[in-house]
């Protein structure tokens, strides 16, 4: 006997609307994967472990390492069944010649300036999409795969060269997007998805810049860009949400999708250090998920056994929501955002030589995380110290603690205040 749903689908085939909706409810129902049998976070434990074992060297871009994440991220869209959607089955690959620095050759009176020789790195995006038979449009998942390999120019170690396993920065965000993927492949939706795995992206977004400029699908046809990078330290339930300045609907969705009762930091600009900014520039609304720097960023010591996995699974339960409920929308409308330009941002000539938590809503400029041997270690400020004045300037935000920097040159000495368990102290700074 033929279901009740494949009789309604037969008496309304002239009814298109109709008939995809009814696909994306048989898909639901009928699913024949095991996703829903084994746990999430002992699906995304797997992921951040793949991509930060030791035969993936650090994934810099342009390595074999990179090529081996690169390979296992395409096996994990492809077992979900997803469509493959780059230049050449699952990859596109971009290529990159750096600026090469200058240097010295020779000796005394022969003594000549000349430009190194540098190599032209090749990188790949890792595309994989999942394509509705209903209307046009997309939504892009993004987040990049690459990280520093045993540490190159953006390494914060101070050591001897090491892997660097970037758990955080960013297998953090790959699990989610997988783990994502693999649940709308399970319960579609009503517009078409692309999975981008971007590489290049601590080089300089080097793989979302050239995907932009060569994608895989029509840019006038994508709604959103939504991007994970790092959401593997969740703190307290604190979430910060990058772009939400650039559709004027943005905050009011958050807000109804936050069933877990997330703290959400909001940051308007559509422009930062990560892919949105590609895509932001091509005037399609972004967001940027992440849960803030640690002393850990950018360092050997990001590993697996720091993630906070059910921190993951709550930021993922949040975005799949989000992605469902934009599916139902008519239209999603971009907005340009009012970004900092070279004249209005500040310039400086010396660092506390601290790492800023971006997260703090507070007054003043929370540290959370320092470099020894740096002006804030050696005047023995402490993680979770708040700088509230440098001399007589007011530290209310990172704004004016980067303007207050422009004030100083190094050699100089300076008395800093902050505020420590409820304390307010003031310490001596010397800058360098």
């Amino acid at each position: 006997m033929r279901s009740p749903y494949f009789q309604l689908c037969n008496r309304i085939v002239l009814n298109a609307t109709v008939i995809c909706y009814s696909f994306i409810l048989l898909q639901g129902c009928n699913s024949t994967s095991n996703l829903d049998e084994v746990d999430t976070q002992s699906r995304l434990k797997e992921t951040v472990a793949a991509l930060t074992d030791s035969t993936m060297e650090g994934r810099e871009t342009g390595t074999a390492g990179e090529r081996l994440a690169g390979n296992w991220i395409a096996d994990q869209f492809e077992k979900a069944g997803l469509t493959v959607r780059g230049d050449s089955g699952a990859f596109q690959q971009f290529s990159y010649k750096p600026h090469p620095p200058m240097q010295m050759h020779g000796s005394g009176d022969s003594l000549q300036l000349g430009m190194a020789v540098v190599k032209e790195i090749i990188g790949q995006n890792v595309l994989h999409s999942i394509e509705s038979s209903c209307g046009t449009h997309w939504g892009v998942i993004g987040a990049h795969y690459d990280h520093l390999g045993y540490g190159d120019e953006n390494s914060l170690f101070r050591g001897e060269p090491t892997i660097h396993f970037g758990a955080d920065d960013n297998a953090s965000g790959v699990a989610g997007m997988i783990e994502l993927a693999q649940r709308m492949k399970n319960h579609p939706i009503g517009h078409s998805l692309l999975f981008a795995a971007f590489s290049g992206e601590e080089k300089g977004l080097w793989g979302s810049n050239y995907y932009c400029e060569h994608p895989t699908i029509p840019l006038d046809s994508v709604r959103f860009m939504i991007n994970f990078d790092m959401i593997g330290r969740l703190r307290g339930d604190t979430l910060a949400v990058y772009g939400t300045g650039t559709s004027p609907g943005w905050m009011e969705l958050l807000e109804a999708c936050n069933e877990d009762s997330l703290i959400l930091v909001p940051s308007e600009s559509g422009v930062g250090p990560s892919d949105h900014t590609s895509f932001y520039l091509e005037d399609i609304p972004v967001l940027h998920f992440f849960t803030g720097q640690h002393p850990d960023y950018h360092k050997p010591t990001d590993t697996a056994d720091k993630i906070d996995y059910e921190g993951i699974e709550k930021i993922v339960n949040f975005v799949e929501r989000v992605v469902r409920k934009l599916s139902q929308e008519s239209s999603w409308e971009f907005t340009a955002t009012k970004d900092e330009d070279e004249e209005s941002t500040p310039s400086f000539k010396v660092t506390l030589g601290v790492v800023p938590d971006y997260l703090f809503s507070g007054q003043g400029m929370r540290i959370d995380g320092l470099t020894e041997g740096r002006p804030a270690s050696n005047a023995g400020m402490k993680r979770g110290d708040v700088v509230t004045a440098i001399d007589t300037i007011q530290v209310i935000d990172m704004m004016t603690y980067m303007k207050a920097l422009g004030q100083f040159e190094a050699g100089d000495t300076s008395l800093v205040q902050i505020q420590r368990d409820g304390n307010s102290e003031i310490l001596t700074v010397t800058w360098d």
